[in-house]
């Protein structure tokens, strides 16, 4: 079901006429299906050629994007070629494309086009975006683009953003500039207070779950530098228990390798009462024990903790996953070798990672044994490399992070496992 759009969406879809057009801001504010409802128009009315849709990953462009298509038009009017690169949409054949690294640029080589649509562009290497520009060489040619707001010297607000020749704010008015260097762009900036279709109690939950960093860009679309404290959302008052209640389910273990580091590993599990807690850790400090140990001896460490771990009169748990370090290839041989269940390669994307730990923080499903004292000591000063955020990248500082890479591994990697925990207006409208 789409509500009729309305407001700064329905303005956005009238202004969309210059070569390149970015709805950027906050998440669930109407700036995706405003810029659909555009491309779906000009798939119709836009000049003859090759067409273009692209997306951090082919699968994410499906996900974010092509789906949503579907649900508007049907399967018969957008029929998405899995494996094919390709989507065909009111009858008219679309290239579909990841661009998620370096080498992305190749993959357009050669290409005329006459249109592109662009999903989640702050993810793109800027020199697959400058390839683009050249390719969409067709007469009145025009691309559409989304994005959420990333560190304002982000390559895709100095180079274009800030070049736009018009701009809806996000306060709601319009700024045309005169300037002669402008480029034919033309910016809708969204908050997420611009759709007003979504519930009040998802929008309260939305603006629990994003704290901090996450909250100034994914709530208020703001450009802002990543600083200060992470998990700026985490109160020991609220996230410290003495008592673990009754699991239900162990999903997972989080790890961080370490041999010269310190090695970290978390046991979390899912209670009864619907909230998540890190039951247990185990960590080993060579720096400490002045003890480096093997592969080996870590693994048998980490079996005896599992096995040893009491918890309301049992002893020994088996988790369903056990989620290592992906840079520690030769542990997780090890592991697989000694017959350790439900081994995997965590998922290490950082950003999205700490997004999920937030959230969890935020909407308070995340509980942690008071035992647990490395994570306990790493979460208050895990804070944001200022350097590298001043450079464009937002990345943490990578000091006393042992404990804390854990849970990230341990959450992220797990997240389709305890997403029905999030409050249900969260799930309803998201879905």
């Amino acid at each position: 079901m789409f509500t009729p759009l309305a407001g700064k969406a329905l303005r956005s879809t009238q202004l969309a006429s210059a070569r390149g057009n970015l709805w950027e801001g906050a998440v669930r504010s109407s700036k995706t299906i405003s810029s659909i409802m555009v491309w779906l128009r000009y798939i119709r009315t836009g000049p003859p050629g090759a067409l273009l849709m692209v997306g951090k990953t082919e699968r994410t462009l499906k996900r974010n994007i092509i789906d949503v298509i579907v649900q508007m038009i049907g399967k018969k009017r957008c029929d998405y070629r899995a494996g094919a690169g390709e989507v065909i949409i009111f009858g008219r054949t679309i290239y579909v494309a990841g661009a998620n690294d370096e080498r992305a640029a190749d993959k357009i080589k050669g290409l005329t086009l006459a249109g592109a649509y662009l999903d989640e562009v702050t993810t793109y290497p800027e020199t697959f975006f400058q390839m683009l520009e050249t390719r969409l060489s067709v007469e009145g040619a025009q691309w559409f683009g989304t994005t959420n707001p990333e560190g304002p010297n982000h390559w895709l607000k100095k180079q274009v953003l800030d070049r736009a020749r018009l701009h809806l704010r996000r306060d709601g008015t319009i700024v045309e500039t005169a300037d002669p260097d402008a480029l034919d762009v033309h910016r809708f900036s969204f908050v997420l207070d611009d759709n007003p279709s979504l519930p009040a109690a998802y929008v309260a939950s939305l603006k629990r779950s994003h704290q901090g960093l996450f909250f100034k860009r994914y709530i208020l679309g703001e450009w802002c530098l990543a600083e200060g404290v992470i998990y700026d959302s985490f109160d020991e008052a609220r996230h410290v228990v003495d008592l673990v209640p009754e699991i239900s389910r162990w999903m997972c273990v989080g790890l961080d390798y370490g041999t010269v580091n310190p090695f970290a590993a978390l046991l979390i599990g899912i209670g009864a009462d619907q909230r998540m807690y890190v039951a247990s850790e185990y960590r080993h400090d060579s720096r400490l024990s002045k003890r480096q140990l093997t592969d080996a001896q870590y693994s048998v460490g980490v079996r005896r903790w599992l096995s040893q771990y009491e918890h309301r009169g049992q002893k020994g748990v088996q988790p369903s996953w056990v989620f290592v370090d992906p840079s520690a290839a030769s542990f997780m041989t090890q592991l697989w070798a000694d017959g350790v269940p439900g081994v995997a390669r965590a998922d290490n994307d950082v950003k999205d990672g700490i997004r999920s730990v937030s959230t969890a923080f935020g909407e308070n499903i995340l509980s942690i044994h008071r035992s647990c004292t490395g994570l306990l000591e790493e979460l208050p000063a895990y804070v944001w490399d200022a350097k590298a955020s001043a450079k464009g990248i937002d990345q943490p500082l990578k000091v006393d992070d042992h404990s804390v890479d854990g849970l990230r591994y341990g959450l992220h990697s797990s997240v389709n496992e305890w997403r029905h925990l999030l409050p249900k207006t969260h799930l309803e409208v998201a879905a």
